[in-house]
């Protein structure tokens, strides 16, 4: 199941859309004026999808409509509360309709209680870069931004539980019906938002209150992340070429029809081997150490004996280094990507299991090339790496995939480039893209693809 079409009435109290989306070229592109809501029709898609309700809480519309590909939808309305006293905040409803019958969920109002079921002080540690200034505010590190106790509250309730007897996410997620759980499972969201420099690093759980939560570099947290990925990699390889090798004896012997390979398919499945191995030793997957010669020269004879040792050798060489070959290839894009890109600049990246990235210059100083760290690289650098690792490590596959102002702090050459990459990553990833831009460069000669934001008929 696919979303097939979105579209929105009363946003700000002024907008009705409708975006299409592109479902089989798999990349739709929303524009128009700021103001206009590109945004904050993403933020509504991953609240709902996502359990981020004070998004569809705090953003203004009447019903935010979502059309699936099996001709079910779901309509989210928004409408006052006669039972509220303050008469200012409205109820949150999802109406799923399908097979002519209509599932109804209401989200629970929110508000301050007059006790809190935990210590102010708490909110620090549940909440990921949150830090108290005073008795009743707070800062935002990611934002800058000052909060009351109210605005975190509002902000904030899909990271916290105020109610008495309501604590953890996990009471939270069994209080929805079964369909809506459901539903968001079987459609998977990821938004790539507009600030993404910063990275805010939370503890596991809510339960764990150890002041574990922290702001970095989104770059050096990706890092620090593809490093644990390769590592991992790499010891899933270790322990099949572990068992591979130890039951290669027996499987030799054991094996009792003769290989019906030729020399020549023998030589040539050793010669693709050796350039897997060379991939592989590109991005970083594989030691030098490891990158023996595979090649048989051609004045070399094999008889028949030689032939079955070759045929077993030859699988399980396959089997070992089929495991890298969805990062690999991952790999192998986003260094073709960014090399393309920061070569400008005199920079290159490679990979390894230490440390993920590797930036070296492409000038020689008296020392050789330099080292940089991915701080070193400039905003636009950061950007460009972080969309592009979110969605080739990110997103999972088969997803959707939200991506506001992918243009931001890119030069112009890079937003004509954008989009013949991002073709690249979806076919190789797996993904549809929804993006919201302001920049027609980014566009370039596919506006079959876009969707235009309007003003309201006059």
């Amino acid at each position: 199941m696919q979303i097939k079409q979105i579209s929105v009435t009363g946003l700000f109290g002024i907008f009705d859309h409708i975006i299409p989306l592109k479902m089989d070229e798999r990349i739709t592109i929303v524009h128009g004026p700021n103001g206009f809501g590109k945004t904050a029709m993403l933020r509504i898609l991953n609240g709902f999808f996502n359990s981020k309700y004070s998004v569809l809480r705090k953003i203004p519309f009447d019903i935010f409509r979502i059309e699936m590909s099996n001709e079910s939808h779901i309509e989210i309305v928004k409408t006052l509360n006669t039972q509220n006293k303050s008469g200012s905040k409205k109820q949150v409803t999802f109406n799923f309709h399908v097979n002519d019958q209509i599932e109804t969920h209401s989200l629970k109002m929110t508000g301050i209680p007059s006790e809190l079921n935990f210590p102010v002080e708490m909110l620090d540690d549940m909440i990921p870069g949150l830090r108290r200034i005073n008795n009743r505010n707070w800062r935002y590190i990611p934002t800058n931004e000052v909060l009351s106790l109210e605005d975190v509250v509002d902000r904030f309730e899909d990271n916290i539980n105020i109610f008495e007897g309501d604590f953890t996410d996990s009471n939270k997620s069994q209080k929805e019906p079964e369909w809506l759980k459901d539903l968001k499972s079987e459609i998977d969201i990821r938004l790539i938002e507009s600030q993404r420099l910063l990275n805010v690093e939370s503890a596991n759980s809510v339960k764990v209150y150890s002041r574990s939560a922290s702001t970095m570099s989104t770059v050096v947290s990706y890092s620090n992340e593809l490093a644990h990925l390769m590592q991992n990699k790499f010891t899933e390889y270790g322990v099949i070429a572990q068992t591979l090798d130890e039951t290669f004896p027996r499987r030799l012997v054991n094996q009792k029809i003769p290989s019906s390979l030729t020399d020549e398919q023998i030589r040539n499945q050793l010669d693709e081997l050796e350039e897997t191995r060379s991939r592989l030793l590109e991005v970083g997957l594989l030691d030098k150490i490891e990158n023996s010669d595979f090649l048989i020269k051609p004045q070399d004879t094999i008889n028949e004996s030689d032939r079955n040792v070759l045929a077993v050798y030859v699988e399980d060489i396959d089997k070992k280094l089929n495991v890298f070959d969805v990062i690999a290839r991952k790999l192998g894009l986003l260094r073709k990507i960014v090399n393309g890109k920061f070569a400008y600049s005199y920079k290159d990246i490679s990979f390894d299991k230490r440390n993920g990235f590797v930036f070296k210059t492409l000038h020689k100083n008296s020392y050789g090339h330099e080292t940089l760290s991915p701080t070193d690289l400039s905003s636009g650098e950061q950007h460009e790496l972080i969309l592009l690792y979110e969605l080739l490590f990110k997103a999972k596959s088969n997803s959707l995939v939200l991506i506001d102002e992918p243009e931001l702090s890119l030069h112009v050459g890079w937003q004509v480039q954008f989009l013949k990459d991002l073709q690249e990553i979806t076919k190789l990833a797996d993904l549809d893209i929804l993006m919201a831009t302001h920049s027609p460069d980014l566009i370039q000669d596919r506006w079959d693809l876009s969707v235009e934001l309007k003003r309201p008929e006059a």
